[in-house]
């Protein structure tokens, strides 16, 4: 049996996965474009991660759009039991921990099968024709694509 302990490191090792695999194609796209569009990577249940992308039918969608049809399809992923694991990044503005000002930030969602969903933000600003990311924080996620376990009942 895995304890608590040994799904939770689970976890964040799947998770931190999905990050790699993400986080630097954003960077990749601010520095030669100044902005990229939603889109996001998931895991399979064999462990293999691929990259997702949506397209809303403009050259240029709306990004709501695009995020609510990537969670449509990990949604769909996830009631078949396809994914252990979705990761969706988008631009955002936050407001920096301990700070009173805002930054413009890469952010993270990231949902994994085992009741675990955080989302963390990498500051940036746009400087020498790059991204100069600062320190990453993250927040409790949304637990928007994984179907919440059943309660244990005694």
């Amino acid at each position: 049996m895995i304890g608590l302990a040994d799904s939770a490191m689970r976890a964040k090792d799947d998770c931190n996965q999905l990050l790699d695999a993400t986080v630097p194609r954003a960077e990749r796209m601010l520095r030669e474009h100044g902005e990229f569009f939603p889109f996001g990577a998931q895991m399979l249940s064999s462990g293999e991660i691929v990259a997702v992308v949506a397209h809303g039918g403009d050259e240029r969608p709306p990004s709501q759009h695009l995020i609510d049809l990537l969670k449509k399809s990990f949604k769909a992923g996830a009631h078949e039991g396809e994914l252990v694991a979705t990761a969706l990044v988008y631009d955002a503005l936050v407001t920096l921990p301990k700070m009173d000002r805002k930054s413009d930030a890469i952010a993270v969602r990231l949902d994994y099968h085992d009741n675990y969903s955080v989302i963390v933000f990498f500051p940036y600003i746009i400087a020498d024709g790059g991204p100069l990311i600062g320190e990453a924080f993250s927040t409790i996620g949304e637990h928007a694509i994984f179907p919440s376990p059943s309660p244990i009942r005694i």
